[in-house]
Formats: C-alpha cells, sequence, structure tokens
C-alpha cells in the first residue's frame, strides 16, 4: 500500500471530540454485555485519527455512539464543547449534521440514482433544490463522479460506491466524518484510492476524519493519531509514528504483528 503524506498541520492541541469516562452497556437475555468500559480519548481539529482494534473490541459502538446513534450509558462526549447527550429537537438536528458518517457496507438507497443519494441528507433539511444541485455538482467533482450522477448503485463498482457514500457524508458540510471500515470490502488498489480521497478531504476542507479500522495498513498510511481499543478499552493512543515505532501493549504488537505476516 502507498503510504500517504500524513496530516501534519499544527492544530494547536485543540480538541474538537472529547471522549470523558464513556461506558456503553447492553442488556440481553444472558445478562448485561459491557461494549465500552471507561474510555477516554481527545481528538484534535484538523487529525485524521484512527481507531483500531479487533472484531467485538468496541470500535462500531464507540462510532454510534459518537454519532449520536447510541446514548454512552455513563460518561459524556463533547462536540466542540457541546454535551451531545444534552442535545435534543433542533438543537440535536443541528449537531448531527455537523457529522457526517459513512458506513460499512455503503448503505446507498438502492433504488434512488447517485445524484439523490448523495442529495438525500440535504432534502430531509428542506434545502431549496437550486442549492441541493449546487452542492450535489461540487460533490460529484470532488470524488472524481461527475459524469454517474444519474446512474444507480447497482451499475457502480463497490469503490464507486463507497465514494458516492463519503459524498453524501459530506453533503451538509460537516466538520467530522466518521468512517466505519471505509476500505473493509474493497481490494489493495480501490483502498489506496479511497485512502487519497479521504487525504484529499481532509486537507482541502479542513474536514477532521475518525476512521475505525482493524486493518493496520489503513491507519498507518493515513492517520497522523492512533487509538488501539481492546476488550472495550483503549489501551494506547497517541502519534501513529511513535506508537508504531514503539508499541507498549501487547495488542498493539499483536496488530503489527498480523501486518508483517501479511506482507
Amino acid at each position: 500500500m502507498l503510504f500517504l503524506p500524513r496530516c501534519e498541520r499544527d492544530v494547536g492541541g485543540i480538541s474538537l471530540i472529547k471522549i470523558s469516562d464513556v461506558s456503553k452497556i447492553f442488556n440481553d437475555k444472558s445478562g448485561e454485555v459491557v461494549a465500552l468500559r471507561g474510555v477516554n480519548l481527545e481528538i484534535g481539529r484538523g487529525d485524521i485519527f484512527g481507531i483500531i482494534g479487533m472484531s467485538g473490541a468496541g470500535k462500531s459502538t464507540l462510532l454510534r455512539c459518537l454519532s449520536t446513534l447510541e446514548t454512552p450509558t455513563s460518561g459524556s462526549i463533547t462536540l466542540d464543547g457541546t454535551d451531545l447527550a444534552s442535545l435534543s429537537g433542533t438543537r440535536l438536528i443541528e449537531t448531527r449534521r455537523k457529522m457526517g458518517v459513512v458506513f460499512q457496507g455503503y448503505n446507498l438507497l438502492m433504488q434512488r440514482t447517485v445524484h439523490q443519494n448523495i442529495a438525500f441528507p440535504l432534502t430531509l433539511g428542506h434545502a431549496a433544490k437550486a442549492d441541493i444541485d449546487r452542492r450535489v455538482k461540487e460533490l460529484l467533482d470532488l470524488i472524481g463522479l461527475a459524469d454517474r450522477g444519474d446512474s444507480y448503485p447497482s451499475q457502480l463498482s463497490g469503490g464507486q460506491k463507497q465514494r458516492v457514500a463519503i459524498a453524501r457524508a459530506l453533503a451538509t458540510s460537516p466538520e467530522v466524518l466518521l468512517c466505519d471500515e471505509p476500505t473493509s470490502a474493497l481490494d489493495s488498489l480501490t483502498t489506496k484510492n479511497i485512502l487519497e480521497l479521504l487525504h484529499d478531504i481532509n486537507r482541502k476542507l479542513n474536514v477532521t476524519i475518525v476512521i475505525i479500522t482493524h486493518e493496520i495498513a489503513v491507519v498507518r498510511a493515513i492517520c497522523n493519531k492512533v487509538a488501539v481499543i481492546d476488550a472495550s478499552e483503549f489501551v494506547e493512543w497517541g502519534d501513529t509514528a511513535e506508537i508504531f515505532k514503539n508499541p507498549k501493549h501487547d495488542m498493539t504488537k499483536q496488530l503489527l504483528g498480523y501486518e508483517v505476516m501479511k506482507k
């Protein structure tokens, strides 16, 4: 995989997202399931931040809490100083527009065109048609699919579907892009192209990006910061280059070992 130049801008230590002592507990027939256990993390404005761990470690639950699809059982998550759990009604809708989510598996509307899929968040917000068309055109140009607005998802490759999903997530001009395993279903060349697109979005649009992944190569290629999650807790976090050069926790070493074996 091509290693991209990571975001090295000076963000001045400004935290955009702050996760404070967050736990998430689900209840099923067998009892309580602890998905997150007292996690703490700060993500700086302008970061490309990777959260990596094995399946079942708590990554996707954390993303759902960040995106307000789930509410933490305890603790708090703030976006630009605003506690997400304190929001409701119009304020919650406005804050959600500051966060775009790229779901695992694309989640495109199969009966709608590419243009309609990208426009969907704007139509929910009752934007004017001329403004919607202008924004969709901008995003189609950005993702390199200017001539595919009238196509349907079934006519697209996996990489093209992911580009459309990214464009849809950017429709409301969010401050944060949350990506859940954005390359897990893609081949190596398409993965490289998607990571290059995300890197350009971060650099050109100043969008903070959080990438949830189990692929160490993805984090190494694009993320300037990383946190390793294991058994519902963060076990190591910091600058990607430093963490990967000098891993301290066994899980980090194990993940890096998997990368070596794959080469």
